[in-house]
């Protein structure tokens, strides 16, 4: 199997093994599929440790606005009463004004806080230093996961105008967003390597020859972004190593021009007749007009 270390905009993001018979129509959407997964994960995670510090997500019309104001309009939750965490709540006001407050107790708090952490860890960036490659179904494992956490704290589940309920039915909108600006639809994605794109009609074999175990690093791009940014020569840490180095050498060199200074060969104590001119009485003997 082939191995593509896949960056995005200079960054690593995961490795992707692919035979080399692969076709390359079919490789560039698989691995947008992949990337695309890995930001759904990390937007949930990121809801979710909201979710578990403030509760579900207010309506639309009722967030950001103060307390006087909700009052002075006459609005209500209707939600707040239908979603109560397993176990009770605990009121921690969210300052931002986009939850209600009502978070889980610290029980179910831990729970949605593990859970985040395992499914960070299955997509996380640190899979490729670990040479472990990330798949569809890995994605789709630190999905149900998150999945699991809400249906164990949220049985009867959340308001469907919450982030995280949009996320898991795919319902989420992220036109005008950063995020949304993240995603490469499958339709668009193209692979580059070498400063080349990869061409859909060729096999990955093509370009990577017939040896199965070939690493190679490729970048994925939306169509019509044109080539990214070539690989350095040297990786960033490389780099550092080096600078260090030669700092390290020239430190040296300093303190052996230090060590081999022979100035002291001008001192009085150093002159080789110093003492024959003491005996004869010419030691301070100065030639020139006075």
């Amino acid at each position: 199997m082939v191995r593509l270390h896949v960056k995005r905009g200079g960054e690593s993001q995961f490795l992707l093994e692919a035979p080399g018979t692969a076709r390359l129509a079919e490789l560039a959407p698989l691995a947008a599929r992949i990337h695309n997964g890995r930001l759904k994960v990390q937007r949930l995670c990121s809801e979710m440790e909201e979710l578990a510090e403030h509760g579900i997500s207010l309506p639309y019309n009722m967030q950001g606005l103060t307390d006087e104001q909700i009052k002075e309009l006459k609005l209500k939750d209707e939600w707040a009463e239908k979603c109560v965490p397993s176990g009770g709540s605990i009121f921690r006001k969210d300052e931002m004004g986009r939850r209600n407050g009502f978070a889980p107790n610290e029980k179910m708090q831990q729970v949605i806080k593990k859970t985040i952490e395992e499914a960070k860890a299955l997509i996380s960036k640190k899979q490729v230093q670990a040479n472990v490659c990330v798949t569809v179904e890995t994605v789709k494992d630190a999905l149900e996961q998150l999945r699991g956490a809400v249906m164990i704290v949220y049985p009867m589940g959340l308001p469907p105008h919450d982030p995280i309920r949009m996320e898991l039915e795919d319902k989420e909108d992220l036109s005008g967003t950063q995020a949304g600006i993240e995603v490469v639809k499958e339709s668009e994605a193209q692979l580059w390597w070498a400063g080349k794109q990869l061409e859909e009609t060729k096999l990955l074999s093509d370009y990577v020859g017939k040896n199965e175990k070939t690493t190679i690093i490729v970048k994925i791009q939306k169509k019509g972004q044109g080539a990214p940014g070539r690989e350095p020569v040297i990786s960033h840490e490389e780099q550092k190593e080096m600078m260090l180095y030669y700092y390290r050498k020239q430190e040296e060199l300093k303190k052996l021009e230090e060590e081999d200074d022979d100035s002291f060969l001008n001192a009085e104590w150093a002159d080789n007749h110093a003492l024959k001119r003491q005996f004869h009485g010419v030691k301070d003997i100065k030639w020139g007009p006075r």
